[in-house]
């Protein structure tokens, strides 16, 4: 089976060819753990899964290696530890330890590697090291700064002229820096900040710089996938090309880009002062993580998304649907070969949610729960499911059987009130001529 995927550097979908077939490598922008992930945040944790679960349906779960990063050294980091009168480390360890709860209850497996910026100081002062004896780097006021004059085709990730990418850009006008599209390798620290030791002194890491030296470390010079979301394209991954095809003297740092869309909510952008705001555990106390995950998947990853009640309201009722008749519970997971087939065509999930459909119709039960299974469906829990564990059928049936006495006897004004009895029970009843019939309400 071939897979294609769509290549931001190309733009266009490309044939996977990975460099070595025993040990397909793929690499995702992960965390920076100062606050609870957001909903929009779970968008690129769900597709890469997705990804990483066909990678290893396709090369075999032992040849496929899947990093995804934690930030924990950030001025954001610094300010909210400060703001909260905790300890840097406190904060970071607690935020971490949430997202990976997080990531769990989408259904998410753990990636193969999750490095953290902290444990490999040593990997990002060598690459800076490198890069200023290359002369890609010079050292200004304690600052180590990346020139974007020594990269030629700096820009080609973004297709973005150097006019268009300082309009675009928030640039830290600086005196030291030669050029102000320059970005920071490393800066100096004070007392009070977290520093490590370097030959330009007491400082810590930019960004950029972080995840080209840990992929390095993990990944080697080039491997397969850098994937991440549309935002990380530039200035991010625009500059750990720069530095990383600089380190290794032209060598591509990944041969296919991936970036996945933007997400709304309700038609809008999200935002705190719209008041349409929602971490990943806000929803999760109101909707099980497999029903958020399917969800997620009904718009392709790389066009926007638009977060709803009615998607999420959706999604409960298939997955309710596919759990009722498939012993998701069961043993094996395998994707059946329509669902490989769909996911095959750049990741192409509203064909993999029509396909498990199809599945469905067709009374093919063990094949569409062995790839529930597989996609990362392993219990069926919805938020239907979970409130008819809640409500007493029996007391259901008594209800309805006094409704139904009350309707004989045209006492209308009790039937409307039993009605109202269920409703607040969550039940949904429909009256129709071969009876009455109830449902769970989502």
């Amino acid at each position: 089976m071939k897979l294609t995927l769509y290549d931001t550097a190309a733009r266009e979908k490309r044939l996977f060819v990975p460099i070595d077939p025993r040990n397909v490598r793929l690499y995702v922008c992960g965390p920076t753990v100062y606050d609870f992930a957001h909903i929009g945040n779970a968008r690129p944790v769900i597709v890469f899964d997705v990804l990483f679960r066909l990678l290893r349906h396709l090369y075999g779960e032992a040849h496929v290696t899947y990093v995804r990063n934690i930030t924990d050294v950030d001025d954001k980091i610094n300010a909210r530890a400060a703001e909260r009168g905790i300890s840097i480390r406190q904060l970071t360890e607690e935020t971490a330890r949430i997202y990976q709860e997080d990531a769990r209850a989408l259904g998410c497996l753990d990636p193969t590697h999750q490095p953290r910026v902290t444990d490999h100081m040593g990997e990002i002062i060598a690459m800076i090291d490198r890069l200023i004896a290359l002369g890609a780097a010079y050292v200004a006021e304690g600052h180590v700064l990346f020139s974007i004059e020594a990269k030629a085709d700096y820009g080609k990730l973004a297709r973005r002229s150097l006019d268009e990418m300082i309009a675009g850009a928030r640039v830290d006008v600086a005196p030291y820096k030669k050029n102000p599209m320059d970005f920071v390798l490393w800066k100096p620290s004070t007392k009070e900040l977290p520093g490590w030791e370097s030959p330009w002194g007491r400082g810590r890491p930019g960004w950029h710089i972080e995840c080209s030296a840990m992929s390095e470390k993990l990944l080697g010079d080039t491997f397969d996938i850098h994937g991440g979301g549309i935002d990380l394209v530039f200035p991010h991954h625009e500059n750990e090309i720069a530095q990383s095809e600089c380190a290794h003297r032209g060598r591509p740092l990944a041969n296919y880009w991936m970036h996945n869309g933007f997400l709304q909510v309700e038609g809008e952008k999200m935002s705190k002062s719209l008041g349409n705001f929602f971490t990943i555990r806000d929803v999760l106390k109101d909707w099980p993580g497999e029903v958020v995950r399917l969800n997620m998947l009904r718009s392709h990853y790389r066009q926007p998304i638009d977060w709803t009640l009615k998607g999420l309201q959706e999604s409960d009722r298939a997955l309710a649907t596919w759990a009722g008749d498939a012993d998701i519970a069961g043993s094996g997971s395998q994707l059946a070969p329509t669902i490989a087939e769909a996911l095959s065509d750049d990741l192409n999930t509203p064909a993999m949610i029509a396909g498990l459909h199809a599945l469905h119709g067709e009374g093919d039960h063990a094949r569409l729960a062995s790839s529930l299974r597989a996609l990362g469906f392993e219990k069926g829990d919805t938020l239907s499911r979970r409130r008819a564990q809640a409500i007493d059928a029996a007391v259901v049936e008594t209800l309805l059987a006094a409704r139904a006495a009350a309707r004989k006897a045209k006492d209308f004004k009790e039937a409307d009130r039993i009605r109202a009895e269920l409703d607040a029970l969550g039940v949904e009843i429909k009256d129709g001529p071969a009876g009455t019939t109830w449902d769970v309400k989502i």
